[in-house]
């Protein structure tokens, strides 16, 4: 029988298993074990969407040398397709990476290009960790595409490799990855869990970090849910129904998870939204990078902000209310503006005369 729940309680599940409730996180692993991974993105707007993630949940507790340690030095966590997890859940990665790819483009071009394969692989035994630059390309066949990868050969085939689990991203200089066997990034001791098994645990641990899900997300993971006003293929995880709710004001990400999913975020929220990079200035309604702003249980508007740092101030050219901001929402908001330019090491929040709220 399905769980019946009204939108207040779902919208409260899924923002205390995105760690964004009161009771705040102080321990960057239990965040990203909690949420399954962290997202690298190179738009740094206002910060990387790494370490903006991050900070929503652990505020000042968080430093972005924190994420670079757990994954260069501590190995607690791993990059791997542009996604930070916690190298606990590798062996839930494995017989999927053995397996792949699936494309039978991508596996031509690496069977035609087996002895360039052989020759990175040697390269890094005898001299890695490598940045690409400093791998040569020895392709017998180039990578075809009508996009930004054509010719790309070294780095197709560093990205091929690690998606095999045959090489992985050591660390990073800059932005620039580092490459090297997987066999000294990984531990060899990782239990390799079969895939059907893998994929029906990541299934269940992704709605644990979401608290409700579509099927078509999570598939069977829970159980069944009646979201009211909503349609129905919810599914729950049962173990946070009916947990008690404190809530607080959150800056979030473009590409936050509680947002991440723009159907989800109106069903539930009332909350519509667009990542507007890539739209002409003339037509963007809400920013470049435009901040969701969470008030305890509710999706409440945007927040125009950009980190000049040579001016070392955090500016805001719009605050966007999607309900009228009450004077305690706009101090939470307000608040919130100071510490993330705190903690982005800028001097002032600089907010626009014409800026709402």
């Amino acid at each position: 029988m399905a769980h019946r729940l009204d939108r207040a309680e779902a919208r409260r599940m899924a923002v205390r298993a995105q760690v964004l409730d009161a009771q705040r996180p102080t321990d960057l692993l239990a965040v990203v074990h909690q949420l399954t991974f962290l997202q690298l993105d190179p738009t740094a707007a206002v910060a990387p969407n790494a370490d903006l993630v991050a900070w929503g949940r652990l505020r000042a507790a968080y430093h972005p040398d924190h994420l670079q340690q757990a994954v260069e030095r501590d190995r607690t966590l791993f990059e791997h397709r542009a996604m930070v997890r916690p190298m606990a859940d590798l062996g839930l990665h494995l017989a999927d990476m053995a397996a792949w790819p699936e494309e039978s483009r991508r596996r031509e071009w690496l069977r035609a290009n087996d002895s360039f394969r052989r020759y990175v692989l040697g390269l890094l035994r005898d001299s890695g960790p490598l940045l690409s630059r400093d791998v040569p390309d020895r392709s017998e066949v180039p990578w075809p595409s009508t996009g930004w990868t054509n010719n790309r050969n070294v780095t197709q085939m560093l990205e091929f490799l690690a998606a095999r689990g045959e090489i992985a991203i050591s660390g990073r200089v800059g932005r620039q990855r580092l490459w090297d066997l997987a066999e000294r990034v990984y531990p060899a001791d990782a239990a390799v869990i079969p895939a059907d098994e893998a994929r029906a645990l990541r299934k269940e641990r992704l709605l644990r970090s979401l608290g409700v899900a579509r099927a078509a997300v999570v598939g069977e993971a829970g159980e069944p849910a009646e979201i009211e006003g909503t349609a129905g293929g919810w599914r729950v995880d049962p173990a946070s129904i009916g947990q008690p709710f404190a809530g607080r004001t959150a800056l979030l990400s473009p590409f936050d998870r509680l947002v991440h999913d723009r159907k989800r975020a109106l069903e539930l929220f009332d909350f519509e939204y667009r990542l507007e990079m890539y739209v002409p200035k003339a037509n963007r309604r809400w920013g470049y990078f435009a901040l969701p702003v969470l008030h305890h249980d509710r999706l409440i508007g945007k927040v125009d902000a950009t980190a000049d740092r040579k001016k070392s101030v955090l500016r805001v050219d719009a605050i966007h209310q999607d309900i009228p901001f009450t004077d305690e929402i706009r101090a939470a908001v307000h608040a919130e503006l100071e510490a993330l330019a705190s903690w982005l090491g800028l001097s002032a929040v600089a907010v626009a005369s014409s800026s709402i709220g």
